[in-house]
C-alpha cells in the first residue's frame, strides 16, 4: 500500500471511520429516506401487526383482550379521532420507516354502534347520502352501476373519511407514500368501503396517484352485492387487499343474503322465463307458470321485507343520532356476497382446545383477535 501514499494502518482506520459515518447518517435520516415499499401479497407478520393495532382501538368489547397480545413490531399510535357518527373511530399509527396504518374501530357494546350493523338495506355504491342539513356525502365506491353496497356502513364511512382523508393530506406532505387500511369485524367492513372511497379519489385527482394502499380487513361481513365485489376485487387486483377469517367465526357469514332472479346479469336464462313458459301449450304452461312462481316469489317477498324492516323502519333509528338524516333510496336487492381475497384460516386441535366449539352463549368466540391470532401465528 506504500506506493499510494498511505500505510495499510491508516487505511483501515479511514475505512472504519467512514463506516461510522454512514451509519450514522443512517440513524439520524428522515425516516423517508430510507422507507420500504409496501409490496403485493400477503404477509404473515405484517397482518399480525394489523391485528395488534386493531385489538387496541379504544372502547371495543374486545378491548381488555388486546392487553394479551403483543406490541405492534414498528408502529406507534399518533393520532387518535374522536367518537363521531354511529359510535365511529379511528386510529393512525406511524411507523419510523415512513408507513402509516389507518386502522377503524369495530363494534363498540352500545346499540347505536349495532345499529350500523343492522342498518343493513342496500343502496347503490354511486351516489350521495344526507348526514345532515349541512353534510351530504357525495361518494363512488364502484363503476357499474349496478353494484349495491351496505347502508349502515356506509353512513359510518361518510362521518369517517373527511378527518382520514385529511390526516392522509397531512401526512403525504411530510413524505408518506405507504398506507395500510385496516380494521376488525365491523371495521372490516367498513374498511372494504373505506379502500374503494380512496382509490376512486385517487383516480379523480382528488388524493395523489402515488400513494400506495395496501388493505387487511380482519372478520370482515359482506360489504356489498356481487358487483360491488367484482370492482373491488379489480381495483385491488394482484394481492393489495385481504380479508383474513376464521372458518369457525360467524361474522363473515353476514349479513342476511336473499339472490332473486332480478340479481342476474341482463343476459341470463331466466329473463324471458315467462315469455317461454306462455308459448308452451295448455296445459303445460299452466304447469310451469305454478312453477316458477313457487320458485321465484318466495325470493322477491324476502327481499322486500328485508328491505322494509332493515332499511326503511331503521333509518328511523339513525335519525334519532342524526335528525336531519334522510333515508336514501335503497337498491332492490339483499344479494350479499363475501368479497376480496380471502385468507381463510382452519381451525385444528389444538385450536379447539384453547377455543371450543360446543357454547352457543359465547357468541364471539371465534371472532375475537386472540383466537385470530393464535391461528395466524400457525398459518
Amino acid at each position: 500500500m506504500q506506493h499510494i501514499g498511505m500505510s495499510a494502518s491508516r487505511w483501515s482506520a479511514v475505512t472504519v471511520c467512514y463506516a461510522w459515518l454512514i451509519c450514522l447518517a443512517t440513524l439520524i435520516a428522515p425516516p423517508t429516506l430510507y422507507a420500504q415499499k409496501l409490496e403485493a401479497g400477503f404477509d404473515k407478520l405484517e397482518y399480525l401487526d394489523m391485528l395488534r393495532i386493531a385489538a387496541r382501538v379504544a372502547d371495543t368489547p374486545w378491548t381488555s383482550e388486546s392487553v394479551k397480545l403483543p406490541e405492534p413490531r414498528f408502529y406507534k399510535l399518533v393520532y387518535r379521532s374522536p367518537t363521531v357518527g354511529l359510535e365511529n373511530k379511528w386510529d393512525l399509527w406511524r411507523s419510523r420507516d415512513g408507513r402509516a396504518v389507518v386502522s377503524v374501530r369495530g363494534t363498540t357494546s352500545k346499540p347505536v354502534s349495532w345499529l350500523a350493523n343492522f342498518y343493513a338495506a342496500m343502496v347503490p355504491a354511486n351516489g350521495s347520502i344526507q348526514i345532515s342539513n349541512a353534510y351530504t356525502f357525495h361518494y363512488k365506491l364502484a363503476e357499474n352501476p349496478r353494484a349495491a353496497v351496505h347502508v349502515g356502513w356506509l353512513v359510518a364511512l361518510a362521518c369517517l373519511q373527511g378527518d382520514i382523508v385529511e390526516k392522509i393530506k397531512s401526512i403525504y406532505d411530510e413524505g408518506v407514500r405507504d398506507i395500510v387500511l385496516t380494521g376488525h369485524s365491523q371495521g372490516g367492513a367498513i374498511t372494504y368501503l373505506l379502500t374503494s372511497h380512496l382509490n376512486y379519489l385517487q383516480k379523480e385527482g382528488k388524493l395523489p396517484k402515488d400513494i400506495r394502499f395496501k388493505t387487511y380487513c380482519g372478520a370482515g361481513p359482506k360489504p356489498g352485492n356481487l358487483y360491488y365485489a367484482y370492482d373491488y376485487e379489480n381495483l385491488t387486483r394482484d394481492g393489495w387487499a385481504f380479508n383474513v377469517v376464521n372458518a369457525l367465526d360467524w361474522v363473515p357469514e353476514v349479513p342476511f343474503s336473499v339472490q332473486t332472479v332480478n340479481d342476474y346479469n341482463r343476459i341470463n336464462p331466466f329473463v324471458n322465463a315467462r315469455a317461454v313458459i306462455k308459448k308452451q301449450g295448455f296445459p303445460k304452461n299452466m304447469v310451469l307458470k305454478g312453477a316458477y312462481k313457487r320458485m321465484t316469489k318466495p325470493s322477491l317477498k324476502a327481499q322486500r321485507r328485508y328491505q322494509k324492516y332493515l332499511g326503511k323502519m331503521l333509518s328511523k333509528e339513525v335519525q334519532k343520532t342524526f335528525p336531519e338524516f334522510k333515508a336514501p333510496k335503497y337498491y332492490d336487492s339483499n344479494h350479499y356476497v363475501r368479497t376480496g381475497n380471502m385468507i381463510v384460516l382452519i381451525p385444528d386441535a389444538a385450536y379447539l382446545a384453547q377455543y371450543p366449539d360446543n357454547d352457543p352463549a359465547q357468541l364471539f368466540i371465534h371472532h375475537l383477535p386472540g383466537p385470530y391470532h393464535f391461528l395466524v401465528e400457525k398459518w
